[in-house]
């Protein structure tokens, strides 16, 4: 295969990543950070790994969707919901981590934005064929 991945595939990859970084970061916060964190912290880790996990898969059916329904923008809600990731369960890592409370303020832009990835990835559904 040459040239550069459709669209689809793009969403597939980033999605399947993620989902075993999910994995890994589940992992991480429950063998390794279990005592040296406190359950508050442990609380919030455990928060952004559930975050990330559903919507790396949430990722995947992005790509799917735009397999199925080329014509339709479905790479835009992925975007949205890539970012959203990063922003939401990434301020969690870092927040659970180290402790630095000011970055709880960031979270809720990246829940913002999967939030509207999820309705725009909605009104794709109902709107195109």
């Amino acid at each position: 295969m040459t040239g550069a991945a459709s669209p689809h595939r793009k969403l597939l990859a980033a999605g399947c990543l993620l989902a075993g970084l999910g994995v890994a970061a589940g992992a991480f916060g429950a063998h390794s950070l279990e005592g040296r964190l406190s359950a508050d912290a442990l609380a919030i880790f455990d928060t952004a790994a559930r975050y990330h996990m559903l919507h790396a898969l949430g990722l995947i059916l992005l790509g799917l969707a735009a397999a199925r329904w080329p014509d339709a923008a479905w790479h835009c809600p992925g975007l949205l919901m890539l970012c959203g990731i990063a922003v939401f369960s990434g301020t969690l890592y870092a927040l659970a981590l180290s402790g630095i409370g000011w970055l709880g303020a960031i979270t809720p832009i990246g829940g913002a934005a999967l939030i509207a990835a999820w309705i725009w990835a909605a009104w794709l559904a109902l709107t195109h064929p």
